[in-house]
């Protein structure tokens, strides 16, 4: 059974609420879970300690068990120093020009240095 730690919704519509939890990969999104570690509410002001709120030994414990954290919830772990932060591309790779193109501007660059030169 592999664990994941994720966002469970809750809360009113246009007003999202959601519990951290850890669950079965397999189950649905707001079904069941495991146990509950933390909550996040959006709609607070991002200074606000009440943001996002973590039972740190729990977490460290599903953490230890094996659970692995969603891209979401692994932000926030990495902010509360519970486990690496992700890296957050600027560009994201796909965007990135490809092979061809890449031999095209280095031939462009190339031959603006020759010119200079």
């Amino acid at each position: 059974m592999s664990l994941k730690i994720r966002l469970a919704r809750g809360g009113a519509k246009k007003r999202p609420y959601y519990k951290i939890v850890i669950a079965d990969s397999r189950a649905p999104r707001d079904g069941g879970f495991i146990e509950r570690v933390g909550h996040y509410n959006p709609l607070l002001p991002q200074d606000r300690a009440e943001r996002v709120v973590l039972n740190e030994e729990r977490v460290k414990f599903w953490i230890a068990r094996g659970a692995t954290p969603t891209d979401r919830v692994a932000r926030f772990l990495g902010a509360a120093n519970l486990a690496p932060a992700p890296t957050i591309r600027e560009t994201p790779i796909k965007s990135a020009p490809k092979k061809k193109a890449q031999e095209r501007l280095a031939a462009e660059a190339a031959a603006k240095a020759a010119a200079e030169g």
